[in-house]
């Protein structure tokens, strides 16, 4: 309930308990389908590798940088990002081939105001449209909401990115709007759509999303038996 000045100005909801939370680790997150690492030199190859299997560079279209020529290449830029105290780099790893076959991090970091944005999303086809694509989502947020207890988890991106912007709705986020002319990314002008959860949404997109990566909820080809959007009905 929002309190009330002298001046009978509306302040907001109090929060007296509320503390700066703890600033995100480089920590190991465990799945059933695959589980997240910090990104590091020694992922490179094999990471570069998978997206290899993409047979096109349609995937790097709405990333802010080009795609690499090479692996040395590839793999000059995982040396440059793996250490930043912001963004985190994750490599989502395959638990059947033990290999990383995508990343994402956690970026514009904010642990006085508990807010954070998941963000640099590059899944290679070995890792999209699967169930560890999924998992990999929700252990990042299950991480920053239940271990770190942030308020407000974030999802940016080009207005255009129609598929970025499918999965934010499918995963759980909710549409905030559009800041226009936000950004100039290569070349070309970028509106970038906002999306969030915030924690008193969590207990159900966390809830919804577990139930739908259980294994019951996939026949023995490993289709769904229900949709992650039914399960939040």
């Amino acid at each position: 309930m929002s309190e009330y000045n002298q001046y009978q100005q509306p302040l907001g909801d109090a929060l007296p308990d509320w503390q700066p939370r703890p600033f995100p680790e480089r920590v190991i997150l465990k799945g059933q389908y695959c589980h997240l690492e910090p990104l590091q030199p020694a992922h490179a190859a094999a990471l570069f590798q998978a997206h290899q299997t993409a047979g096109d560079s349609r995937s790097w279209t709405w990333l802010m940088r080009e795609p690499e020529e090479d692996e040395a290449a590839f793999c000059a830029w995982v040396t440059s990002v793996c250490t930043l105290r912001d963004p985190i780099h994750f490599a989502v790893i395959d638990k059947q081939t033990a290999l990383p076959v995508g990343s994402l991090s956690l970026m514009r970091i904010d642990e006085k105001n508990g807010v954070v944005e998941v963000g640099s999303v590059h899944f290679s086809p070995l890792l999209s449209r699967t169930p560890a694509s999924t998992e990999a989502q929700w252990l990042l947020m299950r991480y920053v909401f239940d271990t770190l207890g942030y308020r407000r988890y974030e999802w940016k991106c080009n207005s255009l990115n129609e598929p970025s912007r499918q999965a934010a709705l499918r995963l759980g986020f909710h549409y905030e709007g559009r800041f226009r002319q936000a950004l100039v990314v290569k070349g070309h002008n970028r509106d970038t759509d906002w999306f969030s959860i915030i924690d008193s949404e969590w207990p159900a997109v966390d809830s919804a999303l577990q139930r739908w990566l259980a294994a019951d909820n996939f026949t023995a080809d490993g289709k769904q038996r229900r949709s992650l959007a039914s399960l939040r009905t």
